[in-house]
């Protein structure tokens, strides 16, 4: 190789307009604020609720339970299947706080995957591929 050969392609940029290290920086930009994005998502607190505010779940942006409220009139021992009632009703406030983070995901986190033309599988607000 000789410089100046016009064989050799000069430094820089793409004659054509390909511009890889920019592409590169671009990439770098993007995977950085997706880790703070996950970041304040793993921060947040959502919660969702079950029997009219009788329980009281709240996930993590990601799903992890950190919380469960029972208020006293969700529990009437009177009733034979009163734990049964209170139980039924844990799991729908804990359902509704884990759709409740989902949506906030993919709201937090939906734009990146649109940015990759929705083709990350298992990114929330991605497209799976066909089988997934």
């Amino acid at each position: 190789m000789i410089p100046g050969d016009p064989a050799v392609p000069p430094p820089g940029p793409d004659p054509g307009g390909f511009d890889l290290q920019g592409l590169l920086d671009q990439a770098q930009q993007v995977q950085q604020q997706l880790a703070r994005a996950q970041e304040e998502l793993a921060a947040a607190r959502v919660a969702g609720t079950a029997g009219g505010g009788l329980v009281t779940a709240t996930v993590t942006g990601t799903g992890e339970l950190v919380d469960l409220r029972i208020e006293p009139a969700a529990v009437d021992l009177a009733e034979d299947d009163a734990l049964e009632t209170v139980a039924d009703l844990v799991l729908a406030a804990v359902r509704d706080a884990a759709g409740n983070a989902q949506l906030r995901a993919q709201q937090s986190l939906g734009p990146f995957a649109q940015g990759f033309g929705g083709g990350l599988p298992g990114l929330p607000g991605a497209a799976d591929p066909p089988g997934v």
